[in-house]
C-alpha cells in the first residue's frame, strides 16, 4: 500500500490518503448452462491476456442474470433464453437497456439412464413425458416402471425454453423434481433407472446416461447448425446497452476466433 501526504499550509494540517493498485473486476451472473463450464473457461484464457482482470461468476439461472443487470450488481448477464417482456419492462423502469448478444448455440438433449432400453422418442412422446400425460415407461416401449422426471428449477432459462421448444408451453408434471443445474440432472438420471431429464450439449458425457434421439435426430454441432434437431437454441450475454471497458473486452473476446474455439471445446456450437 502506498500512502501519500500533503502539508496544507493554510490550515497547518497534514492530510493523508492511501492508494492501492486494484485489478479490474468483472461481475457475471445468470445461466448455469453457460456459467458452470463455458464462461469460467473463457475467463481463464482472457486472464492470460489481461493479467489485472478478476472475475466474479455466479451461475444460478438466467433469471438471476437479468435481475442482476436490472439492479446494477453485474455487468454481464448470462442467459439461455431471450429476455421476457416483463424483464425488459422492469429494466426500462430502472433506466437499463437490455442489449442482447448471441455467444453460442446449444441443443437441449433429452437423457435417460444408460440401462433404459428406449431407442428413441418422438416430439409428441417427449411432451407427454414431461407434462405427466404418460407416466410409465411401458407406454413408450420400455421395460416398465414409473417415469422419474428431472428438470431445472424455475429460475433457469432452460426450464422456460424447454417448455417452449418441447412442451407446447404446457406445465411440467407435478411430480417433476427440480434441480439446480445441468450436472445435477445428469447425476440423478445416471443413478435412477427410470429417470429422464434434459441437459445442454456440454453435459451429455456424464456417467450413467445416454442421449435419446428425437424423431431420429440427435443433438450435435451439425444438427444444431442446420436446425434439424428440434430443441436447438441460441445462448446470450446481456449488458446494459453497449458494453464498455472490461465487459466490452470480454464480450469481444468471446466472439473472437479464439473465444469461439473455447466455445466449441466446451461442447457448445460456435456462432462462426
Amino acid at each position: 500500500m502506498k500512502t501519500t501526504c500533503f502539508a496544507l499550509a493554510s490550515a497547518f494540517a497534514l492530510t493523508c490518503f492511501s492508494t492501492t493498485a486494484q485489478a479490474d473486476k468483472l461481475v457475471i451472473k445468470g445461466s448455469d448452462t453457460l456459467g458452470a463450464k463455458l464462461v469460467p473457461q473463457l475467463a481463464e484464457q482472457f486472464k492470460a491476456e489481461h493479467a489485472d482482470a478478476t472475475f466474479d461468476i455466479a451461475a444460478e439461472g438466467s433469471t438471476t442474470g437479468f435481475a442482476a443487470l436490472i439492479d446494477s450488481t453485474a455487468q454481464i448477464g448470462m442467459s439461455s433464453r431471450p429476455a421476457k417482456p416483463a424483464e425488459a419492462a422492469a429494466a426500462t423502469a430502472k433506466g437499463v437497456t437490455l442489449k442482447e448478444t448471441i455467444v453460442a448455440f446449444d441443443g437441449v438433449a433429452v437423457i435417460v439412464n444408460a440401462a433404459n432400453p428406449i431407442k428413441g422418442l418422438t416430439k409428441k412422446q417427449v411432451e407427454q413425458i414431461f407434462t405427466g400425460q404418460v407416466s410409465d415407461w411401458s407406454a413408450l416401449g420400455g421395460a416398465g416402471g414409473p417415469i422419474s422426471i428431472y428438470t431445472r428449477n424455475t429460475s433457469s432459462g432452460t426450464y422456460s425454453e424447454f417448455k417452449e421448444l418441447a412442451m407446447s408451453k404446457r406445465d411440467y408434471a407435478p411430480s417433476a423434481q427440480k434441480m439446480a443445474g445441468n450436472e445435477q440432472i445428469a447425476a440423478e438420471v445416471g443413478k435412477n433407472a427410470n429417470g429422464v431429464g434434459y441437459v445442454g450439449l456440454a453435459y451429455v458425457k456424464a456417467a450413467g446416461i445416454k442421449v435419446v434421439p428425437i424423431d431420429g435426430a440427435l443433438p450435435s454441432i451439425e444438427s444444431v447448425q442446420k436446425k434439424t434437431y428440434p430443441y436447438a437454441r441460441p445462448t446470450f450475454f446481456y449488458t446494459n446497452g453497449e458494453p464498455t471497458g472490461l465487459a466490452k473486452a470480454f464480450v469481444e473476446f468471446t466472439l473472437s476466433p479464439a473465444g469461439q474455439k473455447i466455445v466449441a471445446g466446451a461442447g457448445f456450437v460456435p456462432i462462426q
